[in-house]
């Protein structure tokens, strides 16, 4: 490459060219220079020359191209513009405004600007949430926890939880609705969790059979208070109803309310499965 050329793209001049320094020398920047200078590629600003955006307004005794100190801030009020998502044609037409409009101009820009750092800072807010949750879970303290799910909830179950499944496509699926979720809408859900564990332990006192159309219809809501935590599909209801069977925690919970409770629920659960195409004993997680 012609050695003019790869100085002119690289910013690197010979020892006694000045402007090997981030300083402006007395005739200006080069492109290389200028570049790093904003924060751009020589490309980007070769292009921008090209369209006659920003043009080097001097040149160096050897013909190098050089930037002023006026271009490069024109260069950086190109970058306000572009970050604000303004085509290249507009920015150019806001650049060649009178003083007047430009002032307006930058006046709405700034308005927009604010608007967007406030929304990009509830995205940040909704990310970091969103981290506290595929962490911890559910975003209440333990006694925020016990205060609302009752006496008898263990704050570690949900750590034991996260052990388990921390890896598994529901468990992402739970924190993210979890990270959306205030202790507002956690003392709804388990008021609506105790209603329905209320009207569990009635129809099994009532002696209504599994299969029957008031366990099915228990089972769906059963099936959709799951999955407001995660999708869960009718095989899945049934391995859930398994680990019911299969862990004291749980059987201990439901039978505590109504003995036999727990059986009785996953009968009701693998009755209304098979309702719906499922056989219970070959349900898979899926």
């Amino acid at each position: 490459m012609p050695e003019r050329r790869r100085r002119e793209q690289t910013g690197k001049t010979m020892p006694s060219d000045p402007t090997t320094s981030s300083r402006p020398a007395p005739s200006g920047f080069t492109v290389g220079v200028a570049a790093t200078e904003v924060g751009v590629t020589i490309r980007t600003l070769h292009h921008w020359d090209a369209r006659g955006i920003v043009r080097p307004s001097g040149r160096s005794e050897g013909g190098y191209r050089l930037y002023s100190p006026t271009d490069i801030a024109r260069l950086r009020r190109v970058l306000i513009y572009r970050d604000l998502g303004l085509p290249l044609d507009r920015i150019s037409a806001l650049l060649d405004a009178s003083s007047f409009g430009t002032r307006d101009d930058l006046l709405t820009q700034r308005t927009q600007l604010v608007e967007r750092m406030q929304h990009l800072g509830s995205t940040l807010d909704a990310i970091d949430r969103m981290l506290d949750a595929s962490e911890s879970g559910i975003l209440l303290s333990p006694d925020e926890q016990v205060q609302i799910f009752g006496e008898h909830w263990n704050p570690r179950w949900v750590d034991g939880a996260r052990a388990r499944w921390g890896t598994s496509p529901q468990w992402t699926e739970y924190t993210e609705n979890s990270a959306g979720k205030t202790a507002a809408d956690w003392v709804a859900f388990a008021d609506d969790t105790a209603a329905l564990t209320a009207d569990l332990a009635s129809a099994l006192r009532a002696g209504q059979e599994p299969g029957g159309v008031a366990g099915n219809t228990l089972a769906e809501r059963h099936r959709e208070s799951v999955s407001r935590h995660f999708r869960c599909t009718h095989s899945m209801h049934v391995c859930i109803g398994r680990r019911y069977l299969e862990e004291t925690g749980f059987a201990n919970h439901y039978d505590a309310i109504e003995p036999g409770l727990t059986a009785w629920l996953v009968a009701v659960i693998d009755a209304n499965a098979r309702a719906h195409g499922i056989d219970p004993a070959t349900a898979t997680w899926e």
